[in-house]
């Protein structure tokens, strides 16, 4: 009886060398293992940061061992405007972000990036824990295949750091002032007067610097970290737009999550949104103090001056996104308490 062969190929040996070294790994696997992205980067002046560290900490406690997150931070997985369609389509399972990227997708999401539209963070979070942000939501789900599990906050208002100091609201009248690049951004600092200069983050440091743009909108955590106030020594605290952060899901991602531990992964997240929303004021304050100490000078503004000049553009808006309607009587209603 003629004995029996095996021959070892190159192929096949790699693939018991593979098997041999990851078993032990796949017996101590999570059942679910999400990418989550971020453009900001992991440290504590990031909202996104925030959210994700108690987020996965929470998880940990709920669910040991169930769900492994993998956090790319400062844009690893590429640049923001790309990273929503992969969420969208579930090559990237988590995003976390401003809401302002997903207007590309939903414009009617813009709508949070009006002017004036917010008093304060309280009327914010009542509005997206309200009918606001379940119609934003749904919006989301049904044009983005995506899943929203919190509305968090930005680490305070957007304010205008600029060189010269702003006496009156008139001196914002031909300002060049660095916008984030979305429409309502641009919109809103052109109706207070501005001459807006949408810009990526990464040049604005060197535009300042060069006299490209005379000032910046942002919150005071973001011009600490980027040292913006090494150039811009004056903040006017026009405080003209709240805009939140969102964490997102892929509904092909969820999907993966067996149906018993869904309920957990909702509960961890929205324990991590309520703690974000506090974190955030406590950086806000934190920041605006570090400012000082490093020389800026604050000073208060005619808020109501500029919220009159941007009135209009909720009109304009609603009137181009007819959904948008809603949403915004949504955010009117929650203006009290």
């Amino acid at each position: 009886m003629k004995s029996m062969t095996c021959r070892l190929t190159p192929r096949l040996f790699i693939t018991l060398l593979f098997m041999l070294f990851t078993l032990p790994l796949r017996a101590n696997a999570a059942e679910v293992n999400l990418r989550v992205y971020s453009s900001l980067p992991d440290d504590g002046y990031s909202a996104h940061a925030i959210w994700f560290n108690r987020f996965k900490q929470n998880l940990e406690q709920r669910l040991p061992g169930k769900i492994a997150l993998n956090y790319f931070p400062n844009g690893m997985l590429g640049k923001e405007a790309d990273a929503v369609q992969q969420v969208r389509i579930g090559a990237i399972d988590m995003m976390i972000s401003g809401t302002s990227i997903w207007a590309t997708l939903v414009p009617e999401i813009g709508v949070l990036d009006l002017g004036y539209l917010f008093n304060d963070n309280q009327q914010l979070g009542r509005a997206l824990d309200g009918q606001a942000g379940q119609l934003l939501s749904a919006m989301l789900a049904k044009q983005s295949n995506i899943k929203v599990l919190g509305y968090g906050f930005s680490l305070g208002a957007r304010n205008i750091y600029s060189k010269k100091p702003l006496q009156s609201p008139q001196d914002l009248n031909r300002m060049k002032v660095r916008v984030l690049p979305a429409p309502n951004f641009i919109a809103t600092l052109k109706s207070m007067g501005a001459t807006a200069i949408p810009m990526p983050g990464g040049e604005v440091y060197s535009a300042l610097q060069m006299g490209v743009i005379d000032g910046v909108e942002h919150d005071a955590a973001t011009v600490y970290t980027s040292k913006y106030y090494e150039i811009a020594k004056n903040a006017t605290l026009t405080r003209h737009i709240y805009n939140p952060i969102v964490a997102t899901i892929s509904q092909a991602a969820f999907q993966r999550i067996p149906q018993d531990l869904r309920d957990e992964v909702l509960a961890a997240a929205n324990e991590a949104t309520l703690y974000e929303r506090k974190i955030a004021a406590e950086k806000e304050i934190q920041a605006m103090e570090k400012l000082k100490a490093a020389g800026v000078i604050f000073s208060e503004t005619d808020r109501d001056y500029f919220r009159q000049q941007t009135l209009p553009l909720q009109a304009a808006f609603t009137a181009k996104y007819p959904q948008a309607k809603a949403v915004l009587d949504a955010i009117h209603a929650a203006a009290q308490p």
